[in-house]
């Protein structure tokens, strides 16, 4: 670890807009009493010295050097490593008028002996490393020549890629990657982190992201940052340990309703997650035929058939009420949602609840909405092309037609509320694109919101929780192959956290 650059694996960190970052800059100058010219060469000392430690033994360079300020990092970085005795070959996008820094550093590039390859030139030799600072953060449509055709040339070369900011192609605000992409080996983001770099089609493209600490503390000390990036380290702000006194009724009444015939297993998935996540009493309405093989299977479940007085029972006896998984969209499924609807408790709606509301809309504050990105499609009425494209504006769109908490699984999962909150989570592994994992989620999120979390934060700790778990059994056996079931027992190490487990 140096001075420059930080590994994320297990911190939190601001995520900032684009359209917020000059501002940011102006304020990293000010609070340091430096010009924009000296911020730029810090940005190419912290990734010089990024390249050094990631890449010991890699001493020919091929940079790629966009027109804007992206290129002006990569010039002195050019600069540096030319100094340093490195052999550096320079790719550059020319334009007429570039923003005075990054005109600045391309001279002073050219002063030291240094040469510019135009875009479509011969590539020479072969290189040890590439570095692309082509794009940056600006990015809003596909690459179109010259980048499009050094993007793609990157991308036959079979050598590592240090990104600066963004790999050039991924949108910095979605994560979406309209064209070409660059596809990174490291991504070394200045400032502070970009959503883009967190969530959506951008995890195939950024691989280890890394912050350079020049930069991240004026957007810490911002009151409210419009998201955050969680990770396991977190999850000590939201689960404290209990105390000595505690008793089940403190831990909260859960009734769980799904399951319908031949589909018991979601919702037993969902009712043993939220006893793996400390749920006090846990009660399964569902199909009569489920009733049996749940109760011998997990007998710590309380578990009866979903008939309307043993619904109206237990709507009441609730401190929170799970609906969805393994429901069905049938006549009866659509009766007992209405039953739940009257029902004043908070509630968490997954799976076919999600699909029977897309049918019958409401908005409500004391509820949290489950989506995968094709559920979240149908919620709002577009495709799912569109929701993956925006991801962090669909989580946001889904709060404000619903009301309550969005969770919009996948590839980084966001979580957001009506108002301000948005959390993005960064854990999770490609092993959890199995049956059954959404069901495990629903089950630890309503534990934790049984546990007197808000919804929010109990949404935001379920998904960090659930996620960990999952990266751990993947650590320890690999993805492929990884069942739901898999994530019950590290699934108690991290809901868990006063154990100082990573």
């Amino acid at each position: 670890m140096s001075e420059y650059d930080q590994d994320l694996s297990s911190s939190s960190s601001s995520v900032w807009p684009v359209k917020t970052f000059p501002e940011l800059e102006r304020a990293l100058c000010e609070s340091r009493g430096i010009t924009c010219w000296q911020l730029m060469q810090q940005a190419g000392m912290a990734a010089f010295t990024c390249l050094r430690q990631t890449w010991p033994e890699a001493r020919h360079l091929r940079i790629l050097c966009g027109s804007g300020n992206n290129g002006g990092d990569g010039y002195i970085l050019a600069t540096l490593a030319s100094m340093a005795g490195y052999t550096v070959s320079v790719m550059a996008c020319d334009q007429k008028d570039p923003p005075a820094e990054a005109a600045q550093a391309r001279e002073q590039w050219l002063a030291c002996g240094g040469e510019c390859q135009p875009a479509e030139g011969e590539w020479i030799g072969k290189e040890d490393l590439i570095v692309d600072a082509l794009l940056g953060i600006g990015l809003n449509r596909a690459p179109e020549d010259p980048y499009l055709s050094l993007i793609e040339k990157t991308q036959q070369r079979q050598v590592p890629i240090l990104a600066l900011d963004i790999p050039s192609g991924v949108m910095a605000d979605s994560g979406a990657v309209p064209g070409a992409a660059i596809k990174a080996t490291v991504t070394l983001s200045f400032i502070a982190l970009k959503a883009g770099l967190l969530t959506g089609k951008a995890r195939d493209y950024c691989g280890k992201v890394m912050l350079d600490l020049t930069g991240p503390l004026p957007a810490r000390e911002q009151a409210t940052p419009p998201a955050w990036r969680r990770t396991a380290g977190d999850l000590s702000r939201w689960l404290q340990p209990r105390q000595g006194t505690a008793h089940k009724g403190n831990n909260g009444r859960l009734v769980l309703i799904g399951g319908a015939e031949g589909t018991g297993g979601a919702i037993r998935l969902a009712a043993e997650a939220a006893l793996r996540s400390g749920a006090g009493l846990v009660r399964v309405l569902t199909h009569a035929k489920n009733v049996s093989a749940i109760l011998s299977a997990r007998p710590e479940l309380m578990v009866a058939e979903a008939s309307d007085e043993k619904l109206k029972e237990s709507l009441e006896w609730a401190d929170i009420v799970v609906i969805g998984p393994g429901l069905g969209q049938s006549a009866r499924a659509r009766e007992i949602l209405n039953q739940v609807k009257k029902s004043k408790k908070d509630t968490l709606w997954d799976a076919d609840a999600l699909n029977l509301l897309a049918i019958d809309p409401d908005t409500r504050q004391n509820r949290i909405l489950t989506p995968h990105p094709g559920e979240a499609a149908r919620l709002l009425g577009v495709t799912v092309s569109a929701v993956e494209h925006d991801r962090l504006q669909a989580a946001r769109e889904l709060t404000r037609r619903y009301g309550g908490v969005a969770v919009l699984k996948g590839a980084g999962t966001v979580i957001a509320a009506s108002g301000d909150g948005m959390t993005i989570a960064d854990v999770g592994n490609p092993g959890m694109a199995t049956g059954g994992m959404g069901d495990v989620l629903s089950g630890v999120i309503a534990a934790l919101a049984g546990q007197k979390l808000s919804l929010y934060d109990a949404a935001c700790a379920g998904v960090v929780a659930h996620g960990a778990a999952a990266d751990a059994v993947a650590s320890e056996f690999g993805m492929r192959g990884m069942l739901a079931s898999d994530l019950f027992l590290p699934l108690r190490r991290f809901v868990n956290p006063d154990m100082n487990v990573k």
